[in-house]
């Protein structure tokens, strides 16, 4: 009999507002009041997330709110990514469920499974290598720097993902650009020599792709998160039913946002 997880598709959100929802959701999966859940989610406006453990000073504050854009801290690890034009996922579930047991890089390879037949369905000849050469490791932005397990096309990086796990339960989620200028990103970042900003764009767009680079054209979110809960589902031999998160998620969602992702001081410690 197949399992039943829940599909949550999410209007596009301010960044303290998804992360905020995902790590709620993670409480009520962990603690049997929800299904795993695969959650699909887009961003508005343009938000800049960091990794747990980077720092803010890595973050040109003055240019970010020239632009009207956001910031936020997730609650996984990893290096900034401008998250505008975009497929975000997120794969929640209890520790020991087998899509998430094991290992890191075990639940990566799984997941990374089913992310590389998504975008094969999309016209994507994307793979998963078990590691790549580390590229500017200590650079402020994630689609520099590919790692085990990501997934990339032409040899160049095309969905960056990260993982928590805390609560006896596993959470990861990944961005997948569909379009759009890469570079933003590093509008927004700080640099004391403009040149390096010159030289970090050629070096990003080197090691980093979208799907419109390699379609020649853009590709609509939702026709991309149809391609993802048809390839989870054919993956892992599961059925998805589709709803919104619970009340419970939603009020603890709006509690985590305030005391924490929309709160500074959570976003902006070193």
């Amino acid at each position: 009999m197949r399992e039943t997880w829940r599909l949550i598709r999410s209007s596009p959100a301010p960044g303290a507002w998804n992360m905020a929802l995902d790590e709620a959701i993670l409480e009520a999966v962990v603690q049997w009041q929800s299904p795993p859940t695969l959650r699909l989610y887009a961003w508005e406006p343009p938000c800049l997330s960091l990794g747990y453990a980077q720092n803010f000073s890595d973050v040109d504050w003055e240019a970010l709110n020239l632009r009207g854009w956001h910031v936020v801290r997730r609650p996984t690890g990893g290096r900034a990514i401008l998250h505008t034009d975009e497929l975000t996922y997120a794969v929640i579930a209890p520790q020991d469920h087998p899509i998430v047991s094991g290992s890191v890089l075990e639940s990566y390879r799984r997941i990374a499974t089913a992310l590389v037949k998504a975008l094969h369905s999309l016209g994507l000849q994307a793979r998963a290598d078990r590691e790549y050469g580390q590229t500017n490791a200590n650079g402020a932005v994630c689609f520099e720097v590919p790692s085990n397990y990501e997934i990339t096309v032409e040899g160049k990086k095309i969905i960056g993902s990260a993982q928590a796990r805390r609560l006896q339960g596993v959470l990861q989620h990944g961005s997948f650009p569909l379009y759009g200028d890469l570079t933003r990103i590093l509008q927004v970042l700080h640099y004391d020599d403009p040149r390096q900003r010159e030289e970090d764009a050629q070096r990003l767009l080197a090691h980093a792709t979208t799907a419109e680079i390699v379609l020649g054209y853009p590709l609509s979110w939702d026709i991309a998160a149809e391609a993802f809960v048809r390839a989870f589902a054919d993956t892992f031999d599961i059925r998805f039913q589709e709803s919104a998160p619970s009340p419970l998620e939603v009020r603890r969602a709006e509690e985590l946002m305030r005391e924490k992702y929309a709160n500074p001081t959570w976003t902006q410690h070193r």
